[in-house]
């Protein structure tokens, strides 16, 4: 493999994983945004907002979750960088439609490498917090659509999800 090729790589010359070396690279502003939905029985919804679920107060405990992940995504998924996240903000809006609740997380940071994995981390954190205390009112609740929507910096440039009737 040609060695520019492997510097941005997690295999090394001999195909053993490795870390990726950031360190030829300039740190640039970093952005990303990642999204989830969390469907539930209309009942469930209903008692988050009135906030009688027994275990407290559910988007409260759910953003803070996510933005506590974001912060330890390196210990969590292997081979991430750690980052120093210059901010960290979950989203939690109720969608009676849905029914359920839609999430959205937002990671920033002045870095080598992206926050991608930060957002995504927040949010799939958010709404496993979110299921875990209203499993006893409902434990048919379905996380999903987890998926980067936004991210800007580095290399590979801007991405922004482009949507289609499906994706909302």
């Amino acid at each position: 493999m040609p060695e520019e090729t492997r510097e941005w790589t997690h295999l090394d010359q001999h195909g053993r994983i490795k870390m990726v070396d950031v360190s030829g690279k300039p740190p640039t502003w970093r952005d990303a945004r990642a999204r989830a939905r969390v469907r539930m029985q209309p009942e469930t919804l209903q008692r988050i907002l009135e906030g009688t679920v027994a275990k407290g107060n559910v988007f409260d405990t759910a953003r803070l979750a996510g933005i506590m992940a974001a912060k330890k995504t390196w210990e969590l998924i292997p081979l991430c960088h750690p980052l120093a996240l210059t901010a960290v903000d979950v989203f939690l809006e109720p969608d009676p439609d849905l029914p359920g609740v839609r999430l959205e997380a937002h990671t920033k940071t002045c870095e080598r490498t992206g926050v991608e994995m930060e957002a995504l981390v927040a949010v799939t954190h958010a709404a496993l917090t979110l299921y875990d205390m209203c499993k006893a009112l409902d434990r048919t609740m379905v996380l999903e659509d987890i998926r980067l929507t936004y991210k800007s910096g580095g290399r590979s440039g801007t991405f922004h999800l482009q949507e289609s009737t499906e994706d909302v």
